[in-house]
């Protein structure tokens, strides 16, 4: 909004220059709003409630800040206006004169002395940024040998991507879940030097009322059990089983468990005997509700193993038609994420894209223009995902919130440039980009640098959750400013920015024949 109403005229009315400032910004800002507010909320059909939450929170605030910046801010801008009109100081409002006295110093003229405009025109004078993108960056940009390179250093980004997202890795380290100072630390790193050969000892419950005592039965469980200790991370020596126990106590004792009075009065001198089994075994009122064994697990060295593992013992124990099996261990709760966490991210991801498609087809006055924009969300997305990879972040419920968070970041850049660049009166398409260069580029580098700088704090934190916020962001911004200027740095290559030219030409030569 600043960048377009500087580029309205001083002498102008304020609410001449409030139009066109609300002519050129408003519908940009709509479309990033929108497409913002919509990615978040299809982030509520995520399954982690975490998520759910997050993009509810967020989806709303960016909602009011939409209305703030069409208000408020505006609102502000109008008496900014006013203020320029009478030639007031910018901060005690006082009437200044609108030529520097002789023999003042520059302070003199920047402190005390009007705005810096053409006194002819009523245009501001350019700043020097927006100069540079004007007569020197747009050009460079549009040369054809430019072009080129700019579409190899693309193509190599997206090869990058791709690899990296071929070798991502699921799965988060438990340590990574506390502070660096913090003793949990210590605890993971000791365990992972010491004991790092074993991992969970599982426990598998039966959930139902079983007859152990009967020997069909106890051995279609006996055989549901084998098939747990023969799984690739299971070791079947390391077995506790109760029931084994209690076997061996009944065969010391020349007792018959195949008789369900004798099975169940005989428990309490076996519990007597092995207390440490009294709390593997829910019985009440002579009926055994439910029981537990566990297995040991061995060899696993990171979380693609422990995921492999997790679904290995669940399907196991759902295969089991002796008795309902249900197997459990605390670090389950995180693992039972990891199976849905990437049908989650891609489904997110594609509603989202195909979410702003439709907004950009419906508000930026050029289809192909809006398959850009989409195509860029695209390589962004596949980008920051590969080079996450690449920087050692996981894919978890963690780098998800944040990758979700910057799908809307993806069209922001994109969206302002797409719009300024369908919208420009110029004729050529190389001008059209120098165009939306100069309108929009000086505010996109601020945009970038100010996200940037906002969050580079975060990346000396303690915690790696926000150390990973800091990566992918930085992530984001950079590929969303090669992509924005690699879109408007080969305009000749798009074939339908060439048709355009073609309407335009045709328009010319019609003007100049009527």
């Amino acid at each position: 909004m600043i960048s377009n109403w500087q580029q309205t005229k001083v002498k102008d009315p304020v609410e001449k220059r409030m139009a066109e400032t609300f002519k050129e910004a408003a519908m940009s800002i709509t479309i990033t709003t929108l497409t913002d507010v919509l990615g978040f909320y299809i982030g509520l059909m995520s399954e982690f409630r975490s998520v759910q939450a997050f993009c509810l929170y967020t989806s709303t605030s960016i909602i009011f800040c939409y209305i703030y910046n069409i208000l408020f801010f505006g609102s502000v801008l109008a008496l900014n206006g006013r203020r320029e009109q009478s030639n007031r100081h910018w901060l005690t409002c006082c009437k200044l004169p609108t030529q520097t006295p002789e023999g003042k110093s520059p302070a003199y003229r920047l402190c005390c002395v009007g705005g810096d405009y053409d006194q002819e025109t009523g245009a501001e004078k350019q700043q020097p940024i927006a100069h540079f993108f004007k007569s020197y960056y747009g050009p460079f940009l549009t040369k054809p040998w430019t072009k080129v390179c700019v579409m190899l250093l693309y193509l190599g980004y997206l090869a990058g991507g791709i690899y990296g997202c071929l070798n991502l890795q699921q799965g988060i380290n438990m340590r990574d879940l506390a502070a660096d100072d913090s003793y949990v630390v210590n605890y993971y790193d000791d365990d992972r030097k010491f004991f790092s050969r074993y991992g969970p000892n599982i426990m598998v419950v039966v959930t139902e009322e079983f007859p152990y005592w009967n020997k069909n039965s106890r051995s279609e469980l006996n055989h549901c059990m084998e098939k747990l200790h023969n799984l690739t991370f299971v070791n079947q020596n390391l077995t506790v089983s109760w029931l084994d126990f209690y076997l061996q106590f009944a065969q010391s004792k020349s007792l018959s468990l195949d008789n369900e009075n004798v099975f169940i009065e005989n428990l309490s001198s076996f519990f007597l005997l092995y207390p440490e089994f009294k709390l593997d075994v829910n019985i009440t009122e002579s009926k055994i509700n439910a029981s537990r064994f566990f297995v040991q697990t061995l060899d696993i060295s990171n979380a693609s193993m422990e995921i492999m593992m997790f679904d290995e013992l669940r399907n196991t124990a759902q295969s089991c038609s002796a008795a309902k099996l249900l197997v459990f261990h605390p670090l389950f709760i995180y693992l039972d994420q990891y199976s849905v966490i990437v049908t989650s991210t891609i489904q997110n991801v594609g509603f989202t894209t195909a979410v702003m498609l439709v907004v950009a087809l419906l508000l930026i006055p050029n289809p192909i223009c809006s398959l850009w924009v989409t195509f860029s969300i695209g390589s962004v997305v596949t980008g920051v995902t590969g080079f996450m990879a690449l920087w050692g972040i996981n894919l978890d419920s963690i780098s998800m919130i944040i990758l979700v968070v910057c799908i809307g970041f993806t069209v922001d850049f994109s969206a302002h440039i797409s719009y300024a660049f369908v919208s420009s009166k110029k004729l050529t398409a190389n001008e059209r980009a120098v165009d939306a260069l100069f309108s929009l580029g000086y505010p996109v580098l601020q945009g970038a640098a100010s996200t940037i700088i906002g969050v580079l704090i975060l990346a000396a934190s303690k915690n790696h959750i926000f150390r990973t916020f800091f990566k992918i962001m930085f992530l984001v911004i950079g590929a969303e400013r090669l992509i924005t200027f690699e879109y408007n740095s080969a305009p000749k290559l798009n074939p339908a920015l060439n048709l355009t030219d073609c309407v335009n030409k045709n328009k010319r030569e019609i003007k100049c024949i009527c």
